[in-house]
């Protein structure tokens, strides 16, 4: 399960004190929505979709498009893009820097400061992130994917309550989105509720738009319930051989943590006794 595979960008988090499990919080929806958020313009054409593309052309996507933005830094179009695949290739502080200038040339513009709050949190800076998130946001014309980055941000700081709050305003506006649903399964994640985390996880990855990143995050949650069979074969699903060995691969490091969940489970039993 590789980073870009569950989602771009992946922000790690430490569970407890103990068992320390990778999982993934979408800032806009996974690695798949980021991709369709890339805008037209003044851009060069690209060789192919990039949500059919590996690390390699990714990289070579973000050189291409760089050059464009360095030509010409007041573009929206391109800077809103340059900043997108730089995080998509795990580039979070130059994201940070394109965002930063682009949104000082446009600062009133809404989904310039909703990509400076998710290139910020990327970066680690939460609660910065918040801020501008909240900027962006109108009561008038809410957001649902500001929303659902503002719930991702909220987990990452470990205030779940307000984050799962979130995430269903968000699924009110965008009912059934399959990407805000993701998350909010992973909050319950988060918080060792793996049975909950399954139930959310595979609405989400039942709906017509789910793409592979939210089975991979249903994978995690499968294996760590101890049904690794049935977690590989979701880890497998939809996948070229290449991209399927090496999400199983990644899934079966998450998942040899096992004894580090268990351990944290018997402690917290203990607490409660």
């Amino acid at each position: 399960m590789t980073a870009q595979a569950i989602c771009s960008p992946v922000l790690p988090r430490l569970v407890q004190s103990t068992a320390v499990v990778l999982v993934a919080l979408s800032l806009a929806g996974c690695a798949g929505q980021q991709k369709k958020e890339l805008t037209t313009g003044s851009i060069p054409t690209l060789s192919k979709p990039v949500q059919s593309m590996n690390a390699t052309e990714l990289s070579q996507a973000a050189e291409s498009i760089g050059q464009a933005y360095e030509r010409n830094p007041r573009d929206r179009e391109a800077g809103l893009n340059y900043a997108n695949l730089l995080r998509m290739t795990g580039r979070n502080e130059q994201a940070l820097a394109v965002m930063q200038q682009v949104a000082i040339n446009h600062p009133s513009d809404r989904e310039v400061l909703g990509a400076y709050g998710k290139a910020q949190a990327a970066a680690g800076q939460l609660e910065q992130a918040l801020t501008t998130i909240s900027r962006a946001q109108t009561p008038d014309r809410p957001d649902w994917k500001l929303k659902s980055a503002e719930g991702a941000v909220l987990d990452q700081l470990g205030r779940s309550s307000e984050a799962r709050l979130r995430y269903r305003e968000a699924l009110d506006l965008r009912p059934n989105e399959p990407s805000v649903l993701s998350n909010l399964g992973m909050s319950y994640l988060l918080t060792k509720d793996l049975r909950t985390a399954e139930t959310y996880l595979k609405s989400a990855a039942d709906q017509p738009g789910a793409d592979s990143s939210v089975r991979q995050n249903l994978a995690l949650a499968v294996g760590l319930q101890g049904r690794f069979q049935e977690a590989e074969a979701i880890a497998r699903q939809e996948l070229t051989a290449e991209q399927a060995e090496a999400n199983v691969t990644y899934l079966r490091s998450m998942l040899s943590q096992q004894g580090a969940w268990k351990q944290l489970a018997k402690a917290d039993d203990a607490d409660t006794n």
